[in-house]
């Protein structure tokens, strides 16, 4: 996927390119959801001026498909426990918790987190 400028546009082109590849609906449900949440993250904690954020997705056509969330910031994303009355601050363990596998990467600018979803 190219560079995009807001969550929602994330969100439909994701669901096109899952819906051409015959991505199963639970499947692709759980990709768009991960997709959005790291996305909103991109943008709250990592917006540089002059930078957006870029998605990419990989499917192998069968078994999983692979997501990518990139930005510029230096800073590394934190899994940790949050407060229960908090309004915020649960998209990664939402993500750590429907992911099959995720990491962050470094990259020269930024990094990039990435997450693989069983289908």
């Amino acid at each position: 996927m190219p560079v995009v400028e807001n969550i929602p546009e994330v969100r439909r082109g994701a669901q096109l390119v899952l819906d051409s590849w015959s991505v199963p609906e639970d499947a692709s449900e759980t990709v768009v959801l991960i997709l959005s949440e790291l996305a909103a993250n991109a943008v709250r904690h990592a917006r540089r001026p002059g930078r957006t954020f870029d998605t990419s997705l990989a499917y192998d056509g069968g078994k999983a498909v692979e997501i990518e969330v990139g930005d510029g910031s230096p800073h590394l994303p934190v899994l940790k426990s949050y407060d229960p009355e908090a309004t915020s601050g649960r998209g990664l363990i939402l993500v750590d918790a429907l992911a099959d596998a995720w990491e962050v990467r470094r990259r020269e600018f930024g990094k990039a987190v990435w997450v693989r979803v069983l289908v």
